[in-house]
């Protein structure tokens, strides 16, 4: 018997975890332009920890949460991928402005959908989407790196800052990431990170005790309470960039740039969409993990019905990669 309803989570306000509602909602019908999936896993992303703590702009409740999804095609009314064809979709509101990836089904506009093929299991399927665009495009249109260079990554047991020590070391270059918890430095070591650094806050001195001269490049995952410490981590025309804020802080009050940036060094910034993985980068990654060569830093999975635990998770820090739920 065919149903026209589905499982979703659903926040009416900000909140603790237990805010995130497990609710039956119709199933959305696509008008042209728009693909309905039918969801297999989404990732968690701290993205969808600042909705529920009021902290996102533009987020109009109540809203299902999730600015990613990956499942199949269920429909698309113009034509635009076939029914049953592998999906990942993400951002471009998903989430805020109209419902997202936390879900059975998800409908969402079909510019912000990328197909692939792959036989990987769908939870690790489920922890590529954001974490492969962000790392991605951080490390290609911010840091622009190149092989035999250096790298830091702060904040790297992030599923983000695994997946760019992931890539970076597939491009050869020496890699860097830091932890506050020394019971993550295996899972770091296990992926090819070549030097574990414990944060506790003064990272900049243990990288030049390694490097005299700094690092090529940085990726700053914390956000602005370690940004000058990373900064000062970096040599004299080497990069910064400011992809992420696992510490809910990402504006630099009275920012005064003479005095906060060191001489020489550079400071980016990535933000990116669906448009900027290309489909290609992402099915060569797929093949890679398929075929052992890369490695997808899927921490743990949860059921739907569970959602409040994963962000309770996610909160707290407890995971070395990426949270993914099984709808």
């Amino acid at each position: 018997m065919e149903t026209n309803s589905m499982e979703a989570i659903v926040l009416e306000a900000p909140g603790p975890p237990e805010a995130l509602q497990l609710r039956e909602l119709p199933i959305p019908v696509p008008a042209p332009g728009q693909v309905l999936i039918r969801v297999k896993a989404f990732g968690l992303n701290r993205s969808e920890l600042h909705t529920r703590l009021g902290l996102a702009e533009g987020v109009t409740f109540p809203r299902v949460p999730g600015i990613e999804a990956t499942g199949v095609v269920a429909a698309a009314p113009a034509g635009e991928f076939a029914p049953g064809q592998q999906v990942m979709a993400m951002m471009g509101g998903m989430g805020r402005t109209f419902d997202g990836g936390y879900a059975q089904y998800t409908c969402v506009p079909a510019g912000q959908v990328i197909p692939f093929r792959s036989d990987l299991d769908w939870a690790v399927l489920g922890a590529v989407p954001e974490t492969l665009q962000t790392a991605y495009g951080s490390l290609t249109e911010a840091l622009d790196v190149r092989p035999g260079q250096t790298l830091l990554i702060r904040g790297g047991t992030s599923s983000v800052g695994m997946t760019a020590a992931v890539l970076a070391k597939r491009l050869g270059i020496t890699v860097l990431a830091t932890t506050r918890n020394e019971a993550k430095a295996a899972a770091l070591k296990g992926i090819g990170v070549d030097h574990v650094l414990i944060d506790d806050g003064a990272v900049a001195e243990r990288v030049r005790e390694i490097f005299p001269d700094g690092v090529d490049n940085a990726l700053e995952l914390v956000g602005v309470p370690t940004l000058p410490d990373t900064l000062r981590a970096v040599r004299k025309h080497g990069v910064v960039c400011f992809s992420g804020m696992l510490s809910n802080e990402w504006i630099v009050k009275d920012f005064y740039p003479i005095g906060y940036l060191p001489r020489g060094v550079r400071l980016a910034a990535y933000g990116g969409d669906a448009n900027d993985l290309p489909q290609a980068v992402l099915q060569e990654f797929l093949d890679a993990v398929a075929a052992g060569e890369a490695v997808v830093p899927l921490d743990r999975t949860y059921r739907l019905d569970q959602i409040a635990q994963a962000h309770a998770d996610m909160e707290a820090n407890r995971a070395a990669g990426k949270l993914v739920v099984l709808p």
